[in-house]
């Protein structure tokens, strides 16, 4: 399969703007359509760079509109739909379920649907890939010394959201083996990079920092994730779409497994480390540790523990290697380099999203039950 009129759900936000922002750079020839519905974590400000060019076009809209789907998928000539539009933060998905549910599965299959009326039913025959973006969280806890998830691992869903988002993959392989839908999956480890929404725990640290509040870490610390740079997950669904077999699974993971109490504590040391270099940034962020004799790493506050918090997650991603050619290019030291410096850089994007939509969240996080999402 190669794509080259493509349908992105949730492309405004954190992962989908990135993989826009990709795609597009590495494939200028190709249509590229963007449906969000802009909730809080969807931002037009992450797609500034490819917002005027003409092969690109963003629609305001649910994906449970499934008129509006039909609509674009004819009338733009889609051959391929990537699928990110999630509700995607586990401590909401405990407070609000509903939410999830009628996004992630509801939605999905509401896409599942339109996909199979349009490229199937009533369809040319024009091949076609429906791309589903999910997570490792499907596949539960992991003890510290048990082997990384597979594909074929069994589901063992822990919280609403991984039960959103395991329900959501059953029923793409179901539109595959039932219906013949060109369909792939990729189940990613946890995500870090530019335009990452700072409620999640590595924007959230960095942010904090540079402004002296408290850095929360749930229980001791312990828990333990993978961690992939955005950019190399971008890669890891290219080679799907171009490489992957219909039908077939793909873990992608960034081979970086840390327990959440190091991984803050390199984010401090990288964050003290830049600030201290470039006095010019003292100014700028006069409330950071560094610039009163400090270190961040006086900033960390243990906060109890979320319920259901899974011990750990730990991809292999051997399949994605041998048959897609996936490795990735950035390790976490310097994938935190350059997640750390974007956000030095665009103080004002972040900035904005904490006028509009960071005060609900943090008196939690003061309170002692923060949302930061430590590590999934």
């Amino acid at each position: 399969m190669q794509p080259d009129r493509l349908l992105i759900t949730g492309g405004a936000g954190f992962i989908g703007s990135n993989f826009v922002n990709y795609w597009i750079a590495r494939h200028p020839g190709h249509r590229v359509v963007v449906l969000d519905a802009l909730p809080y974590a969807g931002n037009p400000a992450n797609l500034h760079a490819v917002r005027d060019l003409p092969q690109f076009r963003f629609v305001h809209g649910e994906i449970q509109n499934e008129a509006l789907v039909e609509k674009l998928l004819r009338e733009e000539s889609i051959n391929c739909i990537v699928h990110f539009a999630a509700e995607s933060h586990v401590d909401r998905s405990i407070l609000a379920p509903d939410l999830f549910l009628a996004t992630n599965v509801m939605g999905t299959h509401s896409l599942l649907k339109v996909a199979r009326k349009v490229w199937l039913d009533s369809g040319s025959g024009t091949p076609h890939r429906f791309h589903h973006v999910s997570t490792d969280e499907v596949y539960g806890s992991l003890d510290l010394t048990a082997p990384a998830f597979i594909e074929s691992s069994p589901y063992q869903p822990s919280s609403p959201y991984a039960a959103s988002k395991a329900a959501s993959d059953h029923l793409v392989r179901a539109y595959g083996h039932t219906y013949g839908l060109d369909v792939t999956i990729s189940n990613c480890s946890n995500n870090y990079g530019p335009f990452h929404y700072p409620e999640k725990l590595i924007p959230l640290m960095i942010v904090n920092i540079l402004q002296g509040l408290p850095l929360p870490v749930y229980g001791a610390g312990g828990n333990v994730r993978d961690w992939l740079y955005v950019e190399d997950h971008c890669r890891g669904i290219e080679l799907a779409l171009q490489r992957g077999r219909s039908g077939e699974t793909y873990n992608l993971g960034g081979n970086s497994e840390r327990a959440n109490l190091d991984l803050v504590r390199t984010l401090c040391r990288e964050v003290d480390a830049l600030l201290d270099a470039d006095a010019g940034l003292g100014s700028r962020f006069p409330d950071a540790p560094v610039h009163h004799d400090g270190s961040a790493e006086s900033l960390i506050q243990f906060v109890a523990d979320r319920p259901g918090h899974d011990l750990r997650y730990a991809i292999d991603a051997s399949k994605a290697a041998a048959e897609l050619g996936f490795v990735p290019r950035h390790n976490l030291e310097s994938g935190l380099r350059n997640t750390v410096a974007w956000y030095l850089e665009n103080e004002s994007w972040w900035r904005d999203l904490m006028g509009r939509n960071y005060q609900d969240w943090m008196h939690a996080q003061y309170a002692g039950r923060s949302p930061a999402r430590n590590g999934g």
